[in-house]
């Protein structure tokens, strides 16, 4: 463990399961403590925070919130802030993901999947900046490698992402010097759960189309994720692709 992760206090969005959960341990194993946000995975919320307890006891926290309701973003801050004395790291990982196909977008789809996406980085984002200020802190949030190539059918899903990308370049404006802000966007990294269109022929198709012939694991974005808190004090306003080379074969 590097001493400079020591102490770290990391605030993660969606951070129960799937990548934001493989973020959590990679962070957590290199010493920064984490508050962890949910919605509706309390169960995994709780077994992860156990777990990451027991090897380093009072090191995580946990907090549920509907990051759609913006009046209760600030209390994700400041909770953590209570609990940990400061905030060093944002990660916007939180993400709602499904088809919006062009006749059958209601504004139930777009306040959900641009609340999530675009609408709640920002305001959380603004709501943590005095607090980042203070500490030279970052900003990590998670897009989409199909911001460039927009996916067909998810309309609504694609316009968040890439408004997220602008508004990771944005922010690295509005918070310089003090804080930095970056983007990690994946490629094929873990298929959603339950989800028959994600079948073998697809998947085998999507192989194909990455340069290195495989998809990647939740890891490699957790590695990624690292390296820009940790690792790239002179990167901001970046956008990093870890898709496999996906996003130039397309």
């Amino acid at each position: 463990m590097q001493a400079s992760f020591n102490n770290q206090v990391v605030l993660i969005t969606g951070g129960a399961k799937r990548v934001g959960a493989a973020i959590c341990r990679t962070l957590h194993a290199n010493g920064a403590n984490l508050m962890i946000h949910y919605r509706s995975s309390a169960n995994e919320a709780r077994a992860l925070q156990a777990e990451l307890n027991l090897q380093r006891a009072h090191s995580v926290a946990i907090i549920q919130a509907d990051l759609l309701h913006v009046a209760g973003l600030p209390n994700l801050v400041a909770e953590t802030v209570r609990q940990f004395g400061k905030l060093d790291t944002l990660i916007n990982n939180a993400s709602s993901y499904y088809p919006s196909e062009i006749g059958h977008i209601d504004e139930a789809k777009w306040q959900d999947l641009m609340g999530s996406n675009l609408k709640a980085p920002l305001f959380l984002s603004q709501a943590a900046a005095p607090e980042l200020r203070k500490n030279h802190g970052c900003i990590v949030n998670i897009t989409d490698m199909h911001v460039e190539r927009p996916k067909k059918g998810y309309v609504v899903y694609s316009v968040a992402k890439a408004g997220l990308v602008t508004l990771t370049k944005s922010l690295a404006h509005e918070l310089s010097p003090e804080v930095r802000v970056n983007a990690v966007a994946p490629g094929p990294v873990q298929w959603p759960d339950d989800n028959p269109q994600f079948d073998e022929l697809y998947r085998q198709r999507v192989i194909n189309q990455t340069l290195l012939k495989r998809v990647g694991e939740p890891e490699d974005i957790a590695k990624a994720v690292k390296f820009l808190i940790y690792d790239a004090p002179f990167v901001t306003g970046h956008v990093l692709a870890v898709d496999g080379g996906r996003s130039l074969n397309l």
